[in-house]
């Protein structure tokens, strides 16, 4: 019998969570993604020295402070992810303008423009914003440039009806954060998959989509067990990270499919301003204490990356 990893890639596009060379050669993704965290543990990735050895060499020699080169490292490590997969790298602008429309647009066409002069069209890239609502006003000018984008720490209905409404290429709703916060706030220890909260997220998330017609991929994020995955079989996209792809590999049971259009409700379409958007995010308390949660978190590990950074520059 097949695993039930390659099950899941009949259905479901499978992206791989991490920015190690190593693993992405070994599971063979279509896509990968970056993030400050993935970016620091490239660092103490073998497959990568050389490369972020050269890079620092290069950032020395220009004069480039150490903001500047990790912006041009994380950059350099999507452009080595190109040469492995054959899809998208996914590029995450500085968590520190998630709230500032015009800086995040800016940072955006900087980042392409640095893929462009490594040769690498914007056709293979997905610019990452977290979904605030200047996030997704980001992703709204950027799509209409034909920079497709991947709006990230999504939790809730309102955010995922706002991008949609944005036209963004893809979102990420984070399956394992929304049962994190579930968890500690009903004292529960697990859930079965169906009734997991993160699982029955992203479900009425794809089913909205998909009843009314729209584009945008939904790729379920943050895992925390093979469960939840199996749960989404057939969803666009989910990004897993090594530990649980290894799992889903070793598997050899029968994955049932259980996301499908053909299955959609008919639920109706909602427009989402933005005072219907900030009321439904001030509303939803796990929505808004992970959203910033995650932004906090990303910010950290960009400063401990610059840090780093100016630590080798020394």
């Amino acid at each position: 019998m097949t695993s039930v990893l390659d099950q899941l890639r009949e259905m479901t596009v499978v992206v791989a969570d991490t920015g190690e060379v190593a693993a992405v050669k070994r599971y063979a993704p279509v896509d990968c993604t970056t993030n400050p965290s993935l970016v620091l543990a490239a660092f103490k990735d073998p497959a990568s020295t050389d490369m972020i050895a050269a890079e620092i060499a290069k950032g020395r020699a220009a004069g480039l402070s150490a903001d500047a080169l990790t912006e041009t490292l994380t950059v350099a490590i999507g452009a080595e992810l190109t040469k492995l997969v054959p899809g998208r790298v996914s590029t995450e602008v500085d968590a520190c303008l998630s709230f500032d429309t015009d800086a995040s647009v800016t940072r955006a066409r900087a980042i392409i423009a640095d893929y462009a002069a490594r040769g690498i069209d914007k056709d293979r890239i997905l610019i990452k914003l977290a979904a605030t609502w200047e996030g997704i006003r980001a992703a709204e000018i950027l799509q209409k440039e034909g920079i497709d984008c991947n709006l990230t720490l999504l939790f809730s209905m309102a955010q995922a009806v706002a991008c949609a409404d944005a036209d963004a290429y893809l979102i990420s709703p984070f399956v394992g954060r929304i049962t994190d916060w579930f968890k500690k706030a009903e004292g529960k220890d697990s859930y079965a998959p169906n009734e997991d909260p993160g699982v029955k997220s992203v479900r009425s998330i794809y089913d909205y989509y998909k009843s009314n017609g729209i584009k945008t991929i939904v790729m379920g994020a943050s895992f925390r067990n093979v469960d939840q995955i199996k749960a989404l079989a057939g969803c666009d996209n989910l990004t897993i990270a090594p530990k649980l792809l290894d799992e889903l590999q070793s598997e050899g049971a029968v994955l049932p499919r259980v996301l499908s259009p053909e299955n959609a409700s008919g639920v109706a379409a909602v427009h989402m301003d933005e005072a219907r958007f900030r009321w439904a995010m001030n509303s939803d308390a796990m929505a808004t204490e992970k959203l910033a949660e995650g932004i906090r978190n990303f910010d950290a590990d960009h400063k401990k990356l610059i840090a780093l950074v100016a630590e080798k520059l020394a």
